[in-house]
């Protein structure tokens, strides 16, 4: 009889191979292959995830016995032995999953296909569960705790809601939310895009595009002591050491609180983040400008047009999308703004937004029902234009 390399007969291998397939496919098996790769997804990721955590708490305290008491070395500590365990523990997890499913031997179609259906969620799984603990639960529990008292026991149903409705801080905190949505993503997005368009046609470009970005390494608490100074007010006849009063003073005007001048102060603040939010919109636009195909520009140029035109006319409706996203992220950011307010203003002098409204109320009146509302209305404003901003960058890949 015919065989073929390995002895077996072409007729025994097609049979095995179609019995392998039936297998895989088998009505009567699904049930209990889907729990076995659960089974098998579930406890290899908590292994993995124990496994690396005991090893670098205890690299952690064996090194921390031997290094001076530094908060800079215990943070560096920290990171290094963090990333050292998410390394270990995909490797480790890959490494389990291997073994358990071979890619070799009779069953390898079958181990290959199950393997790379356990794969994904042992790397997925410890980010969904870790969202899923702090995004899903805390949107549940302030709905929960919205429907209580100051201390979370007490139930009192709408009321909450009552208050909020008839709540005068709360309508100025919903007004200064709505004119930094209107004035910061636009300035940001207009002032990122020029410095996007005017550093791509200079020499030392990458110089003044690490300058324009430089912000965006600084946290919004240390932009605000930056701004502070710049706005900072002296009793006139003091030395004014902040710039602004400064100047004016030196041209012999009275110098000014301009924190506390409304609504002005509102605007004043608002520069802070678009101070900060610039260089972000100059990268990204920058980069989209740059993906702009030359022959669209090359054929405006052979046809007569000037730069202002090849800009507005070919090269903008280009990047619309790229901008519509950049715009939606800085509206997100700016709904959620605080550290600025926070310490700039502490809200204020009619500088209250909801953020901060909503960090009143928690950790200075003690009012945990009212703090989730203002949290779920922060939400319900947030949700819309987040969606918006996922299916604008759907569509632009």
């Amino acid at each position: 009889m015919l065989t073929n390399e390995g002895g077996k007969a072409p007729s025994a291998q097609a049979d095995k191979s179609v019995s392998t397939a039936a297998s895989l496919h088998n009505p009567a098996t699904e049930g209990g292959s889907w729990f076995r790769t659960l089974a098998y997804t579930v406890v290899i990721a908590l292994g993995g995830i124990i496994v690396s955590a005991v090893i670098a708490v205890a690299l952690y305290s064996l090194i921390a016995t031997v290094l001076p008491d530094s908060q800079l070395l215990n943070a560096t500590l920290v990171m290094v032995l963090g990333v050292a365990a998410c390394f270990g523990y995909f490797w480790s997890t890959n490494k389990a999953l291997d073994t358990i499913y071979p890619s070799r031997g009779d069953n390898a179609t079958f181990n290959i296909l199950r393997a790379n259906e356990v794969r994904p969620w042992l790397f997925l799984g410890p980010a969904v569960v870790i969202l899923g603990i702090y995004l899903v639960y805390p949107v549940f529990n302030s709905i929960w705790l919205s429907l209580h008292g100051p201390s979370g026991n007490e139930f009192i149903g709408l009321d909450n809601y009552v208050w909020l409705a008839g709540d005068t801080t709360f309508r100025e905190s919903l007004l200064n939310n709505f004119l930094w949505l209107l004035v910061v993503p636009a300035m940001s997005t207009v002032f990122g895009l020029l410095a996007a368009a005017l550093t791509d046609r200079i020499a030392w470009g990458n110089v003044a595009k690490s300058l324009i970005f430089m912000p965006m390494a600084i946290s919004f608490i240390g932009a605000s002591v930056i701004w502070k100074f710049i706005y900072d007010y002296r009793a006139a006849g003091d030395e004014q050491i902040g710039i602004l009063n400064a100047i004016i003073t030196w041209f012999g005007a009275e110098p000014q609180a301009w924190i506390t001048l409304y609504p002005w102060n509102n605007f004043f603040l608002m520069v802070i983040l678009i101070w900060i939010q610039t260089g972000f919109a100059m990268v990204i636009l920058s980069a989209a400008l740059r993906g702009i195909p030359e022959e669209t520009v090359e054929a405006a140029v052979i046809d007569g047009a000037n730069p202002l035109q090849i800009f507005f006319k070919i090269k903008l409706p280009q990047i619309t999308g790229t901008i519509a996203v950049v715009w939606t992220t800085i509206t997100i950011l700016v709904l959620k703004v605080f550290d600025i307010v926070l310490a700039m203003t502490n809200g204020q002098w009619g500088s209250q937004v909801l953020a901060n409204f909503m960090f009143d109320w928690m950790f200075r009146g003690l009012d945990f029902g009212r703090a989730s509302v203002v949290a779920l209305v922060i939400m319900v404003l947030v949700l819309p234009i987040m969606v918006l901003n996922i299916r604008q960058a759907q569509k632009d890949m």
